[in-house]
């Protein structure tokens, strides 16, 4: 009976054991906002040809794997495929009695033996026949697909969930290349970025509030201290303090620049004790290795400026996101105090455990005080804007005000297609200048959606895949496709260079390797949990995976 205990002795749940180690990443929000999403992924939109089964899917479903571990709530996988030889031979989520079965039943009940807390579901039918449905798309918080794709069932798909807001990865995988694409809606905003941790802490030194102000009476006769109080004086304090003898001799100015601060390290410096028996004194070390990182004056962030200049966090509507919201408080809270709710993290450092604690209840009271003045303006708004949907959380706003300094709006683009403006011109100018840089595959992959698309549509037979001819008119259609300035960069050594990459696609007639699948089953996953959970900065916007080199590179198209 776990009720005769007291909680702090209870052990973690079963859940909590469960997902231990991607808990420590994304914490109980992200694993909440991963099992209340549901995934669509498109592995196929039909054969290619009277011969061929079409794109085998590998990438999609090693994708989807890496999806279903961790616990997302569910999926669906719509596949017209039947399972055929040659997929047994790459899928490893399809064995010998699958064979003549519906590929995306078969794909859908081995996935689903992975982790049984995911509702997995599938569907025979084209993708295309089931978007009529206006409540099928909707449903799902991101959507897959696995190419090479028809363009018009790409372009359908894409735009159908560009309407509504839900994010869609693009992602091909043929013979040692590979390529994803992301597509975001116009403004993704983002609170958990998971920063490096040194760039989160605000110790606000130049400019304390008075309780850590209060703090330097502990330490006023500095000197007078025996070797042991000495060396566990915590680095903030012994910055404090000297930052109040130079204001003495500097008409009450802190150091402001490189040459001041070099000269402020060796005033902290000078204060070591070298003979100190105790064993040093490291605390007079962090203090010097902290000047140049902590002794600054609060700054906002460009990325931070432009949430608040945005369209959405200055004219909120009772339709509002969350989001706004709490950024607009933020905001009215800069506008007043000049600066951002203080985090309230602390390092480490050497100190008296007493110290490092007091010290650490100083910085958390104020994070805590700088809190709820925003939820105090986060509720007036609600009040003003009312009727809303719900209150707004508090631990909602705490996570806010801790991350504030690091939230990004993120500029969703489209996927890249061929029709010229949506390239970036600079980045195929420069990458095709490269004869190492991989644009020249992703450029490939474009022309084997092509190609799919004629073999679909009976422009071309199915030996245009294996056709030096068709794919040469490929390349010279790409190049028409881009504006006149692109275009007029590939000269014939940058053609060349694009035939090149385009053999290893021809090679393989458009079909999957499945180390490369797989590691890129990995890569497309990780871009998903971000977008899914909400955390972390995901991809903007292309990245091209070379298996034979292993290497990537990412683009912005």
């Amino acid at each position: 009976m776990t009720e005769a205990f007291p909680g702090a002795l209870v052990g973690p749940s079963s859940k909590e054991r469960k997902y231990d180690r991607q808990l420590r990443l994304w914490a109980a929000s992200g694993q909440q906002a991963l099992e209340e999403a549901r995934v669509l992924l498109v592995n196929s939109d039909g054969p290619w040809g009277k011969q061929s089964t079409g794109v085998s899917g590998v990438v999609g479903v090693e994708t989807l794997k890496n999806l279903v571990l961790p616990g997302i709530g569910g999926f669906t996988i719509v596949d017209p495929a039947v399972v055929t030889e040659p997929d047994l031979g790459v899928n490893f989520f399809l064995e010998e009695d699958s064979l003549g079965k519906s590929r995306a039943q078969e794909t859908c009940r081995l996935l689903k033996e992975l982790n049984p807390d995911v509702e997995g579901n599938f569907e025979s039918k084209p993708v295309t026949e089931l978007l009529q449905d206006p409540e099928f798309l909707p449903q799902f918080k991101l959507v897959l697909v696995s190419g090479p794709a028809n363009k018009s069932t790409l372009i359908t798909l894409s735009s159908a969930a560009k309407a509504l807001g839900i994010p869609v990865l693009y992602t091909r995988s043929v013979g040692f290349y590979s390529t994803f694409s992301l597509q975001l809606p116009a403004v993704f905003p983002i609170v958990e970025t998971h920063p490096d941790p040194e760039s989160t802490q605000d110790l606000r030194l130049l400019n304390p509030w008075p309780e850590l102000a209060a703090t330097l009476a502990s330490i006023s006769n500095l000197e007078t201290l025996d070797d042991h109080q000495h060396g566990h004086v915590p680095y903030i304090l012994l910055l404090l303090h000297y930052l109040e003898k130079w204001k003495e001799t500097h008409d009450g100015n802190v150091p402001s620049n490189y040459k001041e601060k070099t000269a402020f390290r060796d005033l902290v410096r000078s204060g070591a004790r070298t003979a100190n028996p105790e064993g040093g004194e490291e605390n007079y070390d962090e203090a010097v290795a902290a000047v140049l990182k902590s002794l600054n004056p609060f700054t906002l962030r460009s990325s931070i400026r432009e949430i608040f200049e945005m369209e959405e966090c200055n004219n909120l509507t009772s339709d509002s996101a969350d989001f706004w919201l709490i950024a607009s408080a933020i905001r009215e809270f800069y506008t007043k105090h000049n600066v951002l709710p203080l985090p309230g993290s602390l390092p480490d450092m050497k100190a008296q455990s007493a110290d490092y604690v007091s010290l650490q209840n100083i910085y958390k009271s104020k994070a805590r005080k700088d809190m709820a003045e925003v939820v105090g303006v986060v509720r007036r708004l609600e009040a003003e804007l009312s009727p809303r949907p719900a209150q707004i959380a508090d631990k909602d706003i705490e996570v806010f005000c801790k991350n504030a300094a690091h939230i990004k709006a993120i500029h969703g683009r489209d996927l890249p297609q061929l029709n010229g403006e949506k390239y970036t011109v600079k980045a195929i100018k420069n990458a095709l200048g490269d004869p190492e840089s991989l644009v020249s595959a992703f450029l490939g992959f474009e022309i084997l959606d092509s190609i799919i698309t004629d073999i679909q549509s009976g422009k071309q037979d199915e030996a245009a895949l294996d056709s030096a001819l068709a794919w040469e008119a490929g390349v010279d259609r790409v190049i028409q496709s881009l504006t006149s300035e692109a275009s007029a960069a590939i000269n014939e050594d940058a053609k060349e260079q694009i035939i090149q990459r385009t053999q290893e696609l021809r090679r393989t007639h458009g079909g999957e390797l499945h180390n490369v699948s797989a590691l890129t089953g990995g890569l497309v996953a990780q871009e998903a949990l971000k977008v899914i959970t909400r955390q972390y900065v995901p991809l903007d916007n292309t990245c091209v995976f070379d298996g034979i080199k292993s290497r990537s590179e990412m683009y912005r198209l």
